[in-house]
């Protein structure tokens, strides 16, 4: 009798102290910080993604720039940003869907901590107590295998977000904020590099009333074969590409990983839990001292 015992206690203390932990609420909170932490990096790393299209786009139309009087420098060095642009626009996308996965476990975290659940989990929880300390639980049968298994599946649901929440910003923390920092300082210095040399490309125009048309074209057209060094100015998109396209890429994979992967991966043995939760024969709430028959299942 004394493993027994020993064991229904044991499984009260901890069904006592996950009850209090449903009632406190910490694990609520704690999720909830990390969740903001994640849509608060998605939505910095979006604007950045769409800081880098404008300024793209700017490179992109640097032949109008610098032909305001319609003299013919034909000359696009902003075109070589072209498959680039498609990058910013699909990794912009990328962000945009991290950020609203955060949203959705934000939603969801409300919803495992409502007091509509909270209530349930503690009513089932204590049903199990009664189940678990009444001598006469052999009589029940099924009804307490049943209870069982459902204070144990509403209790694995009502932490499961927060848990899920928890150990995505930990993993993040320990295995991709290296490569997300430095993807968004090079993406952000990217961005800073191309709008420097947008800005040298464009040539200044002299006021309207200094000279004539003719004056005013001749010195732009001077200005701008002076000031624009074609081979510096496409090395320096070239430099602009290789970087974002390497670390575009680097942030698209930290946040598939921990907001599809992780999340997807945490789902997954969520629902092994739950089944074996659902199919367990919960022998140890018969707590008979007595041999079991021969033809009687072994508990799970």
């Amino acid at each position: 009798m004394i493993k027994p015992l020993f064991r229904q206690i044991s499984i009260t203390l901890l069904l006592l102290l996950l009850v209090a932990l449903v009632q406190d609420g910490s694990l609520d909170r704690i999720g909830h910080e990390q969740t903001e932490a994640g849509f608060k990096r998605a939505l910095l790393v979006f604007a950045v993604s769409r800081g880098l299209n404008g300024v793209i786009s700017v490179a992109q139309g640097t032949e109008v720039a610098v032909e305001p009087v319609g003299i013919g420098l034909n000359f696009k060095p902003g075109e070589i940003l072209d498959p680039i642009n498609d990058l910013v626009e699909r990794f912009s996308w990328v962000m945009l869907a991290s950020s609203a996965s955060f949203g959705m476990q934000r939603i969801l975290l409300d919803v495992m901590a409502s007091p509509w659940l909270t209530s349930g989990v503690i009513w089932a929880v204590l049903a199990l107590l009664w189940v678990i300390w009444w001598p006469g639980k052999r009589s029940l049968g099924g009804v307490g295998q049943w209870i069982c298994r459902l204070a144990f599946a509403l209790l694995i649901l009502r932490f499961s977000i927060s848990l899920i929440a928890i150990g995505s910003e930990r993993f993040y923390q320990a295995f991709l904020e290296p490569q997300y920092s430095e993807s968004r300082g090079q993406l952000e210095l990217a961005a800073t590099h191309i709008g420097e040399v947008n800005r040298e490309l464009q040539p200044d125009l002299p006021p309207a009333e200094d000279t004539s048309l003719l004056e005013r074209a001749k010195r732009v057209y001077d200005s701008a074969t002076k000031s624009i060094d074609l081979e510096a100015r496409m090395a320096a998109f070239n430099q602009a590409a290789a970087n974002i396209s390497e670390h575009a890429i680097n942030m698209i994979v930290v946040f598939l990983m921990q907001t599809v992967l992780f999340p997807l991966f945490s789902l997954w043995l969520l629902w092994q839990l739950l089944k074996r939760v659902l199919r367990a024969r919960m022998g140890w709430l018969r707590h008979d001292p007595l041999p079991q028959s021969g033809n009687e299942a072994a508990p799970e």
